[in-house]
């Protein structure tokens, strides 16, 4: 039997950008056994979290740990296991989201190294580093691992600015293969649905609440504006607030499903979604849509990928990074277009729906190609493991 611990994944975690990251992660690994015909266990090594579990199946496990709280007891962990596979959240492996998250994610990975166990850097988003001790931190990590990963060409490059001379896999988000729902036959005589995403984080001003992304808009100006030029369309949209971080606690800083509710009360005819409990529920839901924009990338991959002409609306380098590696141009950048440049990008690309699912399709034909890497260097480290 070959033991897999998969860490920097979650299968609680209110935020089912994750969520998805672990369904599509744990599948890729049962793949690869079924080819192989290999016995394979997966041990999920995750903080305690009130969701449901969004990975289940006798091959899996949940072991609770807290490495900031217990290293040792994380180390022991790790040790029961043969393979490591770490994703770091998808884009955590950064110092975007403040020195705790960051030494967090770097503790976990030194402890693997510690334990000399094969790490696996799946595929993600890698920096930036503003600050130079966790870049040397990050680095000495990097080119300790087994298989290096990217989700995107722009951390490949970050990765060789960082003196990174090993292989490195440049794959794509293992996101795209989530599994969902097809959805039924849309109904006659009805308006185009427009589904947005509504980041509970950006509307809020992020975890300082002071604008840390660094927005050059007013993110919950902008929204407002999406939602009335929208329901004013002469074509009779109908405009679903989606969350995609819904905590079963309402009201925190992250709680996008809290912020679609309150937007609600100046909207009544806008539709909210319901605070969806799995990441492929979400994922079929956006799939029933006709048009989609958001802030959470995890969301604008559902769409994607589900064939939904979509304009990921950026606040950090990870989208472009994706979307540009695919060949996908449409995404706008909070950081830097005005609010007038991004509502001009949004009704352009809704008026060229059609264009851009063109666009969509060969764009998912080359990111799952490029998955195909990673899944391909990952088998031929399983199997020397095994």
């Amino acid at each position: 039997m070959l033991k897999v611990a998969l860490i920097g994944h979650d299968t609680r975690n209110p935020n089912l950008g994750v969520g998805a990251l672990t369904v599509s992660d744990a599948e890729t690994i049962r793949r690869i056994a079924a080819r192989l015909d290999m016995d394979i266990r997966i041990t999920l090594l995750i903080g305690k979290g009130g969701q449901a579990c969004c990975v289940t199946g006798e091959d899996v496990s949940e072991r609770f740990v807290r490495p900031m709280r217990r290293p040792l007891d994380f180390f022991s962990a790790i040790r029961e296991n043969d393979v490591v596979i770490d994703i770091s959240g998808g884009d955590s492996f950064a110092d975007i989201y403040g020195d705790r998250r960051i030494f967090q994610i770097l503790l976990q990975k030194y402890l693997v190294h510690l334990a000399r166990r094969p790490l696996v850097m799946a595929p993600q988003t890698v920096g930036p580093f503003a600050k130079p001790l966790w870049r040397r931190l990050a680095s000495g990590s990097i080119r300790r691992c087994a298989i290096i990963a990217t989700r995107d060409d722009k951390s490949a490059a970050f990765l060789r600015e960082m003196g990174i001379r090993q292989e490195i896999v440049e794959a794509s988000d293992v996101a795209l293969r989530l599994p969902y729902d097809a959805p039924a036959a849309p109904e006659t005589g009805t308006g185009p649905k427009v589904g947005l995403n509504v980041s509970g984080l950006l509307m809020g001003g992020g975890y300082t609440g002071k604008n840390m992304f660094g927005l050059k808009i007013d993110y919950p100006a902008l929204i407002r504006d999406i939602i009335k030029r929208f329901q004013a369309h002469p074509e009779g949209c109908e405009m679903h607030l989606v969350g995609h971080v819904v905590p079963q606690k309402r009201g925190g800083v992250e709680d996008d499903y809290q912020a679609c509710l309150d937007l609600a009360k100046d909207f009544p005819r806008v539709v909210v979604a319901p605070p969806f409990q799995t990441p492929s529920e979400a994922k079929s839901y956006i799939a029933g849509l006709d048009f989609f924009m958001g802030a959470r990338m995890h969301a604008c991959i559902a769409a994607f990928s589900s064939g939904v002409p979509v304009v990921p609306m950026a606040y950090s380098r990870k989208f472009e990074g994706l979307f540009g590696s695919l060949g996908y141009d449409w995404t706008v950048d909070c950081t830097t277009n005005s609010a007038e440049e991004i509502l001009m990008r949004v009704f352009k690309a809704y008026d060229a729906r059609d264009l851009l699912t063109q666009q969509m399709a060969g764009a998912l034909a080359t990111g799952l190609s490029r998955l195909d890497r990673y899944e391909i260097a990952l088998e031929k480290l399983l199997v020397g493991v095994y």
